[in-house]
């Protein structure tokens, strides 16, 4: 082999070069897109669009990028081979994820507000000024939700408590705060606790009221949590109550 042919194979293809550049604007589309929307840059709309433009680009390179990782294999060029399988792989792992975000959606109701109690849920009242005219509404459609929401998460009830309003009231707040939320109010006259919890990339808050009565010897905890934007949650709000109730047992 001379120096010359040496030079020549180490020179990378522009197809090579391709596959993984699209794939670095890819995985750089979806941090990029994310955080505009939570900084306010751009809304909601048009982070979901940038989603959308790095997963398609993803999917191209993933499939160029191995069609090229073949070609350059087959054709013994090592460093298009090297560029190639890099860009597949990261255009891959983008798929992967987008993948396991699109299970998630797939895999549970498009409901984005969810209550244990239905047929009177915890209602917002201090949180409301801050949601905006633009947000999702906070009325829960008995309707339209409870047979959805009891499919789909049967284990979403009201919970009883040996403590009284007081201290259940006390353990809720400290206990949503504990979870990362940022405590809005906590109203020890009618026992209601509001909260709201912002995701970390978009910024996404999803609102959550916590409303203690009396019941027996003890009170009884219902929960009442929503997403202001969004058709479909993922299952959070409902993940979100089940966290607060095992912490509230830990106490």
């Amino acid at each position: 082999m001379t120096d010359e042919t040496t030079a020549t194979e180490e020179q990378p293809r522009w197809w090579s070069r391709a596959t993984l550049i699209g794939a670095v604007i890819a995985a750089v589309l979806l941090p990029v897109g994310a955080l505009g929307t939570k900084f306010g840059v751009w809304p909601f709309g048009i982070g979901l669009l940038f989603v959308f433009g790095a997963t398609i680009l993803a999917a191209i390179g993933f499939g160029g990028g191995l069609f090229a990782w073949l070609v350059a294999r087959k054709n013994q060029l090592l460093v298009d081979k090297k560029l190639a399988g890099m860009g597949a792989l990261v255009s891959g792992l983008i798929l992967a994820l987008m993948g396991v975000q699109a299970n998630g959606a797939f895999s549970v109701p498009p409901i984005h507000n969810i209550s244990t109690d239905v047929n009177d849920p915890p209602a917002f009242q201090a949180i409301l000024e801050q949601r905006g005219d633009s947000a999702n509404p906070v009325e829960f459609d008995a309707g339209k939700l409870a047979s959805q929401q009891a499919e789909a998460y049967p284990w979403v009830r009201p919970l009883l408590t040996p403590l009284d309003q007081a201290s259940a009231t006390e353990r809720a707040a400290k206990v949503l705060e504990s979870m990362g939320l940022e405590l809005v109010t906590k109203d020890a006259t009618n026992h209601l606790v509001e909260a709201t919890h912002t995701s970390f990339w978009f910024g996404f808050k999803d609102d959550v009221v916590v409303r203690i009565r009396p019941a027996g010897d003890g009170s009884v905890v219902d929960v009442h949590s929503v997403s202001r934007v969004g058709q479909s949650d993922l299952g959070q709000n409902a993940r979100r109550i089940g966290d607060f109730f095992d912490g509230f047992n830990e106490g």
